[in-house]
């Protein structure tokens, strides 16, 4: 029966597992490969000069330049998505007349498109029609250039990613809300906690693996994040908005071996930051029982 059982298994596996050999693994194995090679004038396989490749990415300034821009959206970006995300799931969660509503709207990010998104903010963040700037003057504040400015460039840009995943925050941590047994929160009623007590103490320690899975996942997206980037500013001005991605993606063209090695670079950085991620912050998750 056991003999069966593996086989079966593996039988129900292997669509998926060849799935991903086509469109994963044999992607990610020819990129690693492209990476060890210089390329050729028509992009293929050119002259062998295997790993140092990869040292010439990690020395380049474009590439550390690229790297610590990243690291500032992110900084920007998964903390405060989190947060907020976290803030609007809890506030909706009582039984109110019309909360429905406002969950409707709360989640309706996660149904919006990149290229819609980033519209929207391009709007909302234009110098002379932007609604931002429209408030900023009825304060007598001079109008700034958002997205032109490289002191704000990087700002706009990561409210516009917070907003594109607000709703997938509030998704994930609204079912992890739910989860969340009632009579827990009675008795600590009874106690007599208060509302922030009881959310510190008896919520949050419960809502702990939810917050972790929300945050991986929140820190891959904002690596991986290209849209935003490509359409609000185009990685300027003066550089202070280009990610690893959008210089990975703006290197394809011009050098596609130093771009396969930037794109192998970046999956080592961001299986290291998960790892990372799961060591220290698993600690401090409450599983239950």
């Amino acid at each position: 029966m056991k003999a069966r059982e593996r086989w079966l298994a593996a039988a129900l596996l292997l669509p998926s597992l060849a799935v991903f050999a086509v469109f994963v693994f044999y992607p990610l194995a020819r990129t690693f490969q492209l990476g060890l090679y210089r390329s050729d004038p028509f992009g293929g396989l050119g002259r062998f000069v295997g790993v140092r490749a990869y040292g010439d990415v990690l020395s380049s300034h474009a590439f550390r330049s690229s790297l610590w821009v990243t690291i500032k959206y992110a900084v920007l970006t998964v903390p405060t998505g989190l947060v907020l995300g976290t803030a609007l799931a809890v506030a909706a969660q009582p039984q109110l007349r019309a909360i429905r509503v406002f969950r409707t709207v709360f989640s309706s990010t996660i149904a919006t498109s990149v290229a819609v998104a980033s519209l929207l903010w391009i709007t909302l963040l234009h110098p002379s029609i932007g609604m931002v700037n429209q408030v900023l003057d009825s304060f007598g504040h001079a109008r700034i250039n958002f997205l032109q400015s490289s002191g704000w460039a990087l700002l706009s840009v990561s409210m516009a990613t917070v907003w594109q995943y607000l709703g997938f925050t509030f998704v994930v941590v609204s079912a992890g809300l739910a989860g969340v047994p009632e009579e827990l929160i009675e008795s600590a009623r009874v106690d007599g906690a208060g509302p922030w007590r009881r959310f510190r103490s008896v919520t949050l320690p419960l809502l702990s693996p939810t917050l972790l899975f929300a945050s991986v996942v929140l820190l891959i997206n904002t690596f991986q994040s290209f849209g935003p980037v490509d359409i609000l500013t185009r990685g300027g001005p003066l550089g202070s908005t280009r990610v690893l991605i959008y210089g990975i993606f703006r290197a394809t063209s011009n050098d596609p071996s130093a771009a396969a090695a930037q794109a192998v670079v970046l999956f080592g950085i961001l299986l290291v930051l998960t790892l990372v991620q799961l060591r220290v912050l698993e600690r401090r998750v409450f599983y239950g029982d």
